[in-house]
């Protein structure tokens, strides 16, 4: 029988159910069973407790039929727990280190009580760790297990079943369990605390609880936040079923009515039109059990004037009263607040007018505008979808923001927009549908009905998000509040694989949909043919029966100025004439760059306006930590890392994982490795393909040439079904080099894998 259950309910946290597992399992005192129930969760909860399970037999995966919510979610794995002392913690909140083996002695030290209440500490997404301000109440003073009369003040702690260990034989006993429903801690804790013969405190943080800006109950808007009601009544129901409890009624009404004022306060959380229902259910319960005298078990009154008065207020239904005494308070916190605006300039002013003024008339439906890479060119996902909205809904009018330089690559049936300009602001104002793979201008006020599409631009392997909070190389100007609004204005995000799905979730926490449809930019690789890709290569000069290898590094965080580059001669020399180099640069060092040395086979790529043709006319490809490699991967084409200097990436960038331990083919740590790995024919042999299929079976599922047909029938069109499946990858076609005649592989003698 092991010391400790803990229970680890999971619905919609695959970003953060890993971290939190991996809390509990991590514990020094490891005497423990950890039993993870899958309610039902349509994301990757399921999976992944499953796969904690499997390599651990102290973890007990149980998986629900339906999603029945957090307290039958609890009550399934609390059935399953063996151990002498119950814990629950939630799947996005984690254990601090050493946790367990604080409890376990303390446990020990106090006679092994019903209950222990232990600390906690709110986990923002900053990386702050705020102690719970009422730890005061957990000193260690006094008796070492006492009853609720003698600290009645628990009573006034956070009313949540995650700050405690609750021993089994009690629980049982007393035949604990949860209610279904919003607020389902409420009748579990007060009968928890009230009928426990013994109670122990640890004043040590033991719990980090994670404050999710989005996605959670206490940011999720709903009529759901009325099940507090029904949870109160049972707290009292339960109190009338033990006489010998009745005294902690006037307590419990008085932290009830605290309760229902926290709630209405927050205008978040009940919508607007269950407000007066809300009020008058609360003004209800509140007269209902209203108990006369303070009791002998009741708390201290309250400080505040204002709170007794907004407590009697809600007890006697007098909601504009409330309302008043609301105003009059937030008026007074808000007086002196007023500055004065920054005068602005004469356009800028109207600009900002004229776009006040288009806000306020209708949404255009047939309006969507796209635009790609900072005011860029017509490229990448935008782009995939701008294309496939035309076909598939011709209807449907577009437009493009891009500088005046790249109109040039718009199609003609798109209307081009310059940054800035009054047509920018009307489109941003009246269109439906508006879609990116960066950010748009941050002035952009999204208007109920708009439907916001992020796509982003690669797979992340260096950190992003909140994820770069601790690395000041690659952020020399965080505003990661900044970086947050603008992920609260995406309504979807693009993902090509589940690995981008648990990194985004986690580093930019909102409450967008993600959307596993593959990248829309890769769909041009599973529909090009031979003849397309010979044609590209004539185009780009690319010597007939030559082999192509396309370079592409990426910009480097620790440093202003380009890297250096390879040294191209040294290496076309070395491969022979066989080889030709199709070079690009990075797009942050457009317009620094020195030109390179003229060479025949060195061709100057950086300027093309899509990389997906140059992927297509190349045979290899080499880079460095770029997330083109996961793009050019569903080509299924040869890849070589050239990792020089990845200690120095990675301890200025930061990366997800080493990249050189799951390579997705052959790995040079030099350039003279780097000329071997091609002259030897290791680029192209048996084992990088062993490794490029690996790869690509990770970082390839979803992008099977489908992806921009999901997102438009999905976002466009409104189809929830039938979306075209996810195509097997042993039945993807993926566009086929151009016929080579690089030599045959002789032995290799300095490479990596």
């Amino acid at each position: 029988m092991p010391r400790f259950s803990v229970i680890v309910p999971a619905y919609k946290v695959q970003a953060y159910l890993q971290e939190s597992l991996d809390s509990v399992l991590s514990q020094s005192y490891p005497d423990l069973e950890l039993i993870a129930v899958d309610d039902a969760s349509p994301d990757a909860c399921g999976a992944i407790i499953d796969e904690y399970a499997a390599r651990d037999p102290r973890v007990t995966a149980v998986h629900l039929a339906h999603n029945l919510g957090l307290g039958p979610a609890r009550n399934a794995g609390l059935a399953r727990a063996g151990g002498d002392y119950v814990l629950f913690l939630d799947g996005d909140d984690t254990l601090a280190p050493g946790a367990l083996q604080a409890i376990t002695d303390r446990l020990k030290a106090t006679g092994s009580p019903d209950v222990l209440v232990y600390d906690y500490a709110r986990s923002f997404w900053t990386g702050e760790l705020v102690r719970n301000r009422l730890a005061h109440r957990l000193r260690e003073e006094g008796p070492a297990s006492f009853r609720l009369a003698d600290r009645p003040s628990l009573l006034g702690m956070l009313m949540v079943v995650w700050n405690k260990a609750y021993r089994r034989v009690y629980v049982e006993r007393e035949g604990l369990s949860f209610p279904p429903g919003f607020y389902e801690d409420t009748p579990w804790t007060y009968p928890a605390l009230l009928a426990a013969e013994s109670l122990a405190v640890l004043d040590r943080v033991c719990v980090h609880y994670r404050q999710r800006r989005t996605g959670s109950i206490l940011t999720t808007s709903t009529r759901r936040h009325l099940d507090v009601f029904d949870q109160y009544e049972r707290v009292f129901g339960y109190l009338a079923t033990r006489p010998e409890l009745e005294r902690w009624r006037p307590a419990v009404h008085r932290r009830m009515a605290e309760h229902f004022c926290v709630l209405y306060a927050h205008r978040g959380r009940i919508p607007h039109g269950a407000r007066p229902e809300f009020f008058a259910r609360a003004s209800a319960l509140l007269r209902r059990h209203r108990a006369t005298g303070a009791g002998s078990g009741s708390l201290p009154p309250s400080p505040s004037r204002t709170d007794r008065l907004r407590h009697a207020l809600m007890r006697l239904g007098l909601r504009r009263a409330y309302r008043l005494l609301s105003v009059l308070r937030s008026a007074s916190l808000a007086a002196g607040r007023a500055g004065a605006a920054p005068v602005r300039g004469v356009r800028e002013s109207c600009l900002r007018l004229h776009y006040r003024i288009q806000r306020l008339l209708p949404l255009r439906p047939e309006l969507a505008v796209f635009s790609a890479y900072w005011h860029g060119g017509y490229a990448c996902n935008p782009a995939a979808i701008e294309a496939k909205l035309r076909e598939l809904a011709p209807r449907m009018r577009t437009a493009w923001i891009c500088d005046p330089r790249h109109t040039p690559t718009l199609p003609p049936e798109t209307t081009p927009l310059r940054p800035g300009s009054a047509a920018y602001w009307t489109a941003l104002a009246r269109a439906t549908y508006l879609t990116t793979n960066v950010n748009f201008d941050r002035a952009l006020v999204k208007r109920p009905g708009q439907i916001l599409v992020q796509t982003q631009h690669g797979t992340p392997l260096k950190r992003v998000g909140l994820d770069l909070q601790d690395r000041p190389a690659a952020t020399p100007t965080p505003d990661f509040a900044g970086l947050l609004r603008g992920a609260d204005q995406w309504d979807y995000l693009l993902s090509s694989n589940r690995h981008s799905t648990l990194v985004w979730e986690r580093a930019v926490p909102s409450s967008y949909t993600t959307l596993e449809y593959g990248y829309p930019r890769n769909d041009v690789f599973h529909r090009a043919t031979r003849s397309d890709v010979l044609e590209l290569r004539e185009r780009l000069g690319v010597p007939p029966g030559s082999t192509a290898v396309l370079y592409a590094p990426t910009h480097r965080d620790y440093r202003r100025s380009r890297p250096e580059h390879l040294d191209f001669e040294r290496v076309l020399r070395d491969l022979g004439p066989r080889f030709t180099l199709l070079a690009r640069t990075h797009l942050t060092y457009a317009g620094r760059d020195r030109p390179w040395d003229p060479h025949p086979r060195l061709i100057d790529v950086s300027a093309h306006p899509s990389v997906e043709e140059l992927c297509l006319a190349s045979d290899a490809l080499v880079t460095d930590y770029s997330s083109l490699m996961f793009d050019y991967a569903v080509l299924d084409r040869p890849i070589v890392i050239h990792a020089d200097d990845w200690e120095a990436y990675e301890a200025a960038r930061g990366t997800y994982f080493d990249l050189r331990a799951c390579p997705p083919g052959a790995v040079a740590r030099t350039e003279d490795e780097l000329v071997d790995i091609f002259a030897t024919g290791h680029w192209q042999g048996s084992r990088s393909a062993q490794l490029r299929s690996a790869f690509r079976s990770r970082f390839c599922s979803f992008d099977d040439g489908h992806a921009a047909e999901r997102v438009v029938r999905r976002v466009f069109l409104g189809q929830s079904a039938p979306l075209p499946a996810i195509t097997p990858p042993e039945d993807r076609h993926p566009a086929p080099p151009a016929p080579s005649q690089a030599p045959e592989a002789t032995p290799a003698h300095r490479y990596a894998f």
